[in-house]
């Protein structure tokens, strides 16, 4: 196929269609993005920070025509629209201040020349392959961060959310960014593989799921380019002997809903305590139940649609699947009646190993339970798992939970008490199969540096 349209998920109609440009043209605008990088590697940190503040000015100039549209093609809810792009602005923000400091020269006393000087050098274009879940912020945080470095951008954006990736590349040369430098392609997977193999792309980010990340990592593997993995996930919530029940039951809730249930760092599997399991279920499932799932541009919309039908019966058929091995549900499980890909918010109990519940990521609203003996059985269930994104932990005694995400949990970030999808100030990333590499904190912008080692001799 070689056009692309958009669809509302909220209400099956359709919004757009576009152009898929052949490989000889996504070819040309790669030659385009390394011309704009030859400039753009040259200018100062300080004058590429300054840059990045306009591109932060002009997505809170244009926030709410960008959350309109992402809330149009993937179902989001209007305030978490608003929300992600204050998030993406944000980043450009602490980049600016900070990305100066974290690539300036560092000095080193080597033992064989009188001083060394470690520079960090970009490498040149990066090719970006993100979802949908996240039309705005998936692009600007490997985005932001290269450019930053120096580098130049490509994007190959998921195909229901074309517009978005459009929009921002708009917002990105209104906030004063050079033509070229950040470029979107609108292409199919075989010529996004030949992008991967073309001479001058440097290196690879992918986000998506461990599938998808095993095929990037192995073309860019063949041409030996780096790549920054950040891959599915299937977190746990452990609910410990001591945990504030009512604090519980809002954290996981949140934790599993939010983006109508569809984040890679969402709560997953809520491993409880047998001491406390049965009045978290009870109020558990009452707060599920309580969810209003609507219209995504109503205020009072708890929870908007799935971003498209076939990713909402895909859950469907592992929630099926899950209580064919003898998982329960405790309220949800069936989809509704009438247009759009509306899911209903969903608890399954009775959850064990071998069910796609416990085994494998299911990208939606539904929360899987899982009983467990004691505080460190639960940790051992939190672990059993291939992936090592995120996590969390629910107790009273916030020393030991810290102990037990330090020493215990294998995972790249953990959340007690709490529940958050990213700060600018904190790395993100996973291990196993959740990937690998960091995006954030200082991190992202070395991921596709060149630490460069100057040896001098002495005066």
């Amino acid at each position: 196929m070689n056009q692309v349209t958009t669809i509302n998920p909220a209400t099956g109609e359709d919004l757009s269609t576009y152009d898929r440009i052949s490989a000889d043209e996504a070819k040309h605008k790669v030659e385009a993005c390394h011309a704009a990088f030859q400039e753009w590697k040259m200018r100062s940190l300080e004058d590429r920070a300054e840059v990045l503040r306009g591109v932060g000015k002009a997505l809170r100039d244009h926030k709410d025509e960008l959350a309109q549209l992402m809330t149009d093609e993937v179902g989001k809810l209007i305030k978490d629209s608003r929300d992600e792009v204050e998030l993406c602005a944000a980043i450009c923000d602490y980049t600016a201040e900070n990305g100066p400091k974290e690539l300036a020269d560092e000095k080193r006393e080597p033992g064989n020349a009188g001083r060394g000087i470690v520079h960090y050098s970009p490498i040149g274009v990066i090719y970006g392959i993100q979802p949908w879940n996240f039309p705005a912020y998936q692009v600007i945080r490997y985005a932001i961060a290269n450019l930053m470095t120096g580098n130049g951008v490509l994007l190959k954006h998921a195909a229901n959310c074309t517009g978005s990736g459009l929009k921002i590349a708009e917002i990105f040369e209104k906030g004063g960014l050079p033509e070229n430098l950040f470029t979107v392609l609108v292409i199919d997977h075989d010529v996004s593989d030949a992008i991967i193999a073309h001479n001058k792309v440097r290196g690879v980010t992918l986000t998506g799921s461990d599938g998808a990340g095993k095929h990037i990592a192995e073309e860019a593997g063949k041409a030996l380019k780096p790549t920054v993995l950040e891959l599915g996930s299937n977190d746990a919530y452990l609910v410990l002997e001591d945990a504030d029940l009512d604090v519980a039951v809002k954290v996981c809730a949140n934790a599993r809903l939010y983006n109508n249930g569809q984040t890679c760092i969402n709560g997953k599997r809520f491993i409880v305590t047998e001491a406390v399991y049965d009045e978290f279920v009870e109020k558990f499932v009452a707060r599920f139940e309580a969810v209003k799932t609507g219209d995504p541009n109503s205020d009072d919309t708890d929870m908007g649609p799935m971003a498209r039908t076939d990713l909402r019966d895909d859950v469907q058929k592992q929630v099926d699947q899950s209580v064919e091995k003898g998982a329960t549900i405790a309220c949800g499980g069936e989809i509704p009646d009438g247009p759009g890909a509306f899911y209903p918010a969903t608890v399954l109990t009775d959850v064990a190993k071998g069910q796609p519940a416990y085994d494998d990521e299911i990208f939606g609203p539904v929360a899987s339970v899982i009983r467990a003996k004691d505080d460190e059985d639960a940790m051992r269930i939190a672990n059993d798992s291939r992936y090592g994104l995120g996590g969390g932990i629910l107790s009273r005694n916030t020393e030991k939970a810290i102990e037990l995400a330090a020493q215990h949990f294998d995972t790249g970030m953990i959340f007690i008490n709490t529940f958050g999808v990213a700060d600018p100030s904190m790395p993100f990333g996973g291990v196993k199969n959740s990937g690998y590499g960091r995006e954030h904190g200082g991190f992202g912008i070395k991921e596709f540096a060149n630490a460069k080692a100057i040896f001098v001799g002495a005066d």
